[in-house]
């Protein structure tokens, strides 16, 4: 049935762009950056299930349209991936040879930012205490902080 109602929610684009260049007219509005980012990855991605795909692509005026689309605003793309497949077995390290170094960094500045603002909105705090003899602090200490 969810296969059957976007078939007809396809159709029913289909119909209402007709031979338009954009939904309403010759300019794009936000309804034609919805419907691109809806229709857009439908009609290019790999699909275990192709039904809903082969709907798309029998409508002709919505292929078009989102090719119109894809090489008026994407050109450097052409409506086609130009992403270089990686070979069977290559190391992604190759590409970027800092990688490790990078997520390592990324990590630490992290984790000194989340420290900084715990301090900084006091949610942490460090206190220093009077140490008695022993390395600990005084009993009697602590109870005249309290009545202060």
């Amino acid at each position: 049935q969810l296969y059957r109602e976007a078939r007809e929610c396809l159709t029913l684009l289909s119909q209402r762009l007709g031979s338009q260049k954009f939904f309403f007219g010759d300019s794009p509005a936000s309804l034609d950056a919805f419907v691109f980012s809806r229709l857009a990855p439908l009609l290019k991605a790999k699909l275990p299930n192709g039904k809903l795909q082969q709907h798309l692509k029998s409508l002709q005026n919505l292929c078009n349209y989102c090719t119109s689309i894809l090489s008026l605003y994407f050109p450097w793309d052409g409506g086609e991936s130009h992403l270089k497949p990686h070979p069977a077995g290559s190391d992604e390290g190759e590409e970027d040879p800092h990688k490790r170094r990078n997520q390592l960094l990324s990590v630490l500045v992290g984790l000194v930012a989340m420290l900084g603002y715990a301090f900084l909105s006091g949610i942490v705090s460090i206190q220093r205490g009077g140490v008695g003899p022993a390395g600990r602090q005084s009993i009697a200490m602590e109870e005249e902080e309290e009545e202060e």
